[in-house]
């Protein structure tokens, strides 16, 4: 553990001083991470004037909250590993992974956490600046708080295990973007990012409370916004250390047989 710590500290300074090359793409993709929630920000605004001030007990400033929360919950559960393994294995560069001592899931969760403390204060100053244009209202509970830092931890670790053996789909084929795109729409709509899920249906919250969307990002900002009981929230907890035990033996299972298969290509 000891030598894995110093690996990590090591990597944390290459990763940060890697990132630090690429400011402008870091800016862009912050452009589309905040204007996401602030469109939905502005289409739910305009849907509760027009619906008398509030939809299924959100008003204007509760809107405003929620989607503000969401932001950053979804800023520290996020991955782009989906997108980035299919490149590493039709050019080859896994193959230079797979000879290091040490897993190359060590250096994604590096490079994920590297990315996210070095755009937390732009993410931090953009919620600042959205919560003074829609003036949120907070309704927010000192246990619910306490219980929020746990939640948004296992959301991130089950969010982070099922993205990365979503991406292993490149061991069978090189093409995943039909794969992903379906990930995200399902994740979009079933995570609450469109909306909460209770103004859902009841049969799409209870497909949301089978699937682990909800569970890696829309339940955290629910908790924090003190719109869970405490059973509710215990539940909730319980849930995700259940998703999190699959994924770990989904992940070491799947990552075993598409190493097996893994055949290098380059180019």
């Amino acid at each position: 553990m000891t030598g894995l710590a110093g690996i990590y500290v090591q990597q944390f300074k290459t990763t940060l001083a890697s990132f630090a090359q690429y400011r402008a793409a870091i800016f862009i993709w912050m452009i589309g991470h905040v204007l996401e929630p602030l469109v939905f920000m502005i289409v739910w605004s305009a849907v509760t004037l027009s619906r008398g001030g509030s939809v299924g007990g959100f008003g204007r400033g509760d809107f405003a909250a929620y989607f503000l929360v969401l932001m950053l919950v979804n800023h520290a559960t996020y991955t782009w590993i989906m997108y980035e393994f299919e490149y590493r294995v039709r050019h080859g560069d896994l193959s230079f992974l797979l000879l290091r001592p040490l897993h190359p899931i060590h250096t994604d969760i590096v490079d994920n956490l590297s990315s996210k403390m070095l755009t937390l204060p732009l993410i931090l100053v953009s919620a600042a600046v959205l919560a003074v244009l829609f003036k949120p209202v907070f309704h927010i509970r000192v246990w619910a708080a306490a219980a929020f830092l746990p939640a948004l931890g296992l959301a991130f670790v089950v969010r982070f295990l099922v993205e990365w053996t979503l991406a292993l789909a490149a061991f069978w084929t090189t093409r995943v973007g039909a794969i992903n795109q379906g990930y995200y729409v399902a994740a979009l709509f079933l995570s609450g990012q469109v909306a909460p899920l209770v103004l859902f249906p009841a049969s799409v919250r209870a497909v949301a409370a089978v699937l682990p969307f909800r569970w890696m990002i829309s339940f955290p900002a629910e908790l924090l916004l003190g719109r869970l009981t405490p059973a509710q929230a215990a539940a909730g907890l319980a849930i995700q250390a259940g998703w999190l035990g699959l994924a770990l033996l989904i992940l070491k299972l799947v990552w075993r047989a598409g190493v097996r298969r893994f055949t290098a290509v380059g180019g």
